[in-house]
């Protein structure tokens, strides 16, 4: 089912809640951090804020079901969170994408795809990307190797 741009950002703020509430995250919506690049005030859709650490991290949600003008907001929206001196990440699910956004969207280190079942919301392929870019902000390695077992010297693969 289609969701709106403000459904797409509950999810992932939802997911990231289950899933890592209790690494001592606290997860705002919708905060004011700064200028755009074009000088208007900005608002992350999500903020992350590791308590202890004091390290936070900004996401931007964008979903598109359908071909339409969220494309042409991609490489803007991209060039914004570049200028952030934060980590950041473009968040994105859908099916409507242009084959050109999609390249860009994938091959950008400031982009991961997410799209959680909703009423699991389990980790899984389809949250893989964004997982990946939580585990490099906050450190949370076994995110990355989860399910992995550690080498050893003598093991055969």
């Amino acid at each position: 089912m289609p969701l709106t741009g403000t459904q797409y950002a509950n999810l992932i703020a939802s997911y990231v809640v289950h899933n890592f509430g209790h690494r001592g995250i606290t997860v705002y919506r919708e905060v004011y951090l700064g200028k755009t690049i074009i000088g208007k005030n900005r608002r992350l859709d999500i903020l992350i804020l590791e308590e202890q650490t004091r390290v936070a991290m900004g996401l931007e949600c964008k979903y598109q079901d359908t071909a339409g003008t969220a494309d042409e907001k991609i490489p803007y929206a991209l060039a914004d969170l570049e200028q952030l001196d934060m980590p950041v990440c473009l968040v994105y699910a859908g099916k409507g994408w242009s084959g050109g956004i999609l390249h860009m969207l994938r091959a950008s280190p400031l982009a991961a795809y997410c799209e959680p079942d909703g009423e699991s919301l389990a980790p899984s392929d389809q949250t893989r990307e964004l997982d990946a870019a939580l585990a490099m902000t906050f450190k949370w390695w076994d995110l990355v190797v989860r399910g992995k077992t550690p080498f050893t010297i003598g093991k055969k693969a």
